[in-house]
């Protein structure tokens, strides 16, 4: 069944591995971790993202323009067996994020732009993506990789992430092959720090990340690999 959208609070920085090891030491003393993750508590997360003929979704995060969205089709640890088609909302500081679970060769008629499979379904994202497709002519244009660690707490639904070793996919949009050539976007390692929830964190949450003197960033790691 497909996740229905609620606006969340998303807050992002850039952190470095220094200051990666001292809060994820602390998270994980105090909050749960994502039943998702190894025993490292890593998963890998690849999305292959979509954008129209003239780049619309980038050029509006360039543009900082308040209100807008992405599609993508995300996969976990280089598998096929559970497959997400994925529109991420975006309204200032708020997201949120409508998903459908799809079979692999929908995922691929979709990265082939073939509108087939979507003629007959009654599952409203995907009447979206067939008017992507069609009448806004959006196309799959670059793979996002990292491995995330995470983090929750059920008040507000806080998900605190750490996405790590971010690639990119170049050109490629090979996004079922384990051995696509990817790149580092940044010239030094770099970790993103994620803080999702609902209306408000919990005082000792607040607490815990009072610890990264980072600044907050206006970060998406869809730009940032499209960049290079």
């Amino acid at each position: 069944m497909p996740s229905k959208p609620s606006l969340r609070f998303e807050l992002k920085y850039q952190i470095n591995e220094g200051e990666h090891i001292i809060l994820a030491q602390l998270l994980d003393a105090m909050l749960q971790r994502d039943p998702n993750g190894d025993k490292y508590n890593d998963y890998r997360v690849r999305s292959l993202y979509f954008d129209t003929f003239d780049d619309e979704s980038l050029t509006e995060k360039m543009d900082g323009v308040p209100e807008r969205r992405k599609y993508r089709i995300r996969i976990y640890n280089n598998s096929d067996r559970q497959i997400r088609l994925e529109c991420k909302k975006k309204v200032n500081d708020l997201t949120s994020k409508e998903s459908a679970e799809i079979p692999r060769d929908l995922a691929e008629q979709l990265i082939a732009r073939d509108t087939t499979g979507l003629l007959s379904t009654r599952e409203p994202l995907l009447h979206q993506m067939f008017y992507e497709l069609t009448v806004r002519q959006s196309k799959p244009v670059v793979i996002v990789d990292y491995i995330r660690e995470a983090y929750l707490f059920p008040t507000e639904d806080v998900r605190i992430t750490f996405d790590k070793q971010l690639r990119s996919g170049l050109r490629s949009i090979d996004l079922f092959n384990p051995y696509v050539p990817l790149v580092d976007p940044f010239p030094s390692p770099t970790i993103i720090l994620e803080v999702k929830y609902n209306r408000a964190l919990a005082l000792h949450v607040k607490d815990l990340l009072c610890s990264v003197k980072a600044m907050r960033q206006a970060f998406s790691k869809y730009t940032i690999c499209r960049s290079i």
